[in-house]
């Protein structure tokens, strides 16, 4: 587990796929608009459902962006320890420390304050420019959430588009 080591052309090629996965299904032009948290799940062949919850920062617009939480728990299931009294994996640890500060990194703004602070810039929430932004964001999150996983020793999905 090494969070600086070069990827492999095929780790490359992967991050890449799901990278614009999640950014056609966020975008919603070629197949139906997912939801930021619903685009990761689907992204890196997870059950949706509960990632509804992230929608619109917790569907009040009070909570954190959609996208960088899902990113999140996406890590705990793949690297979180399977028994609910476990402690924190070391490698869950390291790799949420890697994940943050590349999204920190990556992002700036999008990783802090909440949906609302975030897309209030936009006077009209249903616009192609909010629209433009928030696919951005998931596009990012699904590329550092797949070379993290990948540099931390986990398998990324296959990424096929989904026909609808």
């Amino acid at each position: 587990m090494n969070a600086d080591r070069p990827l492999t052309g095929a780790e490359r090629d992967a991050v890449a796929a799901l990278r614009e996965k999640a950014r056609v299904l966020y975008e919603g032009k070629q197949v139906a608009h997912r939801s930021c948290g619903i685009a990761l799940a689907e992204t890196f062949a997870l059950p949706t459902r509960p990632y509804q919850a992230l929608r619109g920062g917790g569907i009040t617009g009070e909570g954190p962006c959609g996208a960088v939480q899902a990113g999140r728990l996406i890590l705990g299931e793949t690297f979180g320890d399977p028994d609910p009294a476990g402690a924190v994996t070391p490698t869950l640890r390291a790799a949420i420390g890697h994940y943050e500060a590349e999204i920190a990194r990556r992002l700036g703004e999008a990783q802090r304050g909440s949906c609302k602070s975030l897309t209030g810039r936009f006077p009209v929430f249903q616009s192609e420019p909010r629209a433009a932004f928030c696919t951005d964001i998931a596009a990012a999150v699904a590329e550092v959430l797949a070379e993290t996983i990948a540099r931390f020793g986990g398998a990324l999905p296959a990424a096929p588009l989904p026909a609808r």
